[in-house]
């Protein structure tokens, strides 16, 4: 693989990247949403099938997005960020 092939695999893969990143914040919204407009129908649900509590309910929802969110970030953006400084170092 030559100079030039590493550069575009590295543009595409970050390329993928952030899209990745875009979509799993997409995730995050609408899982805020639904929680917020739908969180006692969702309760209710997840209670008869689960027993649970309207406590517990709630601490497994913030802790699913809480992380959902940190893997977004540590798995899609410090990688694109990463392979972006690479990028622009080598183009100086």
């Amino acid at each position: 693989m030559g100079n030039e092939e590493h550069i575009y695999l590295l543009e595409r893969l970050s390329a993928v990247l952030i899209r990745c990143f875009f979509f799993s914040l997409a995730v995050l919204f609408l899982w805020f949403i639904f929680f917020l407009i739908g969180g006692d129908a969702g309760y209710r649900l997840h209670s008869q099938l689960f027993g649970l509590s309207r406590h517990d309910y709630d601490v497994l929802n913030y802790f699913g997005i809480a992380f959902t969110k940190i893997c977004a970030f540590l798995f899609f953006l410090f990688p694109y960020i990463s392979i972006r400084l690479v990028l622009r170092k080598r183009k100086v």
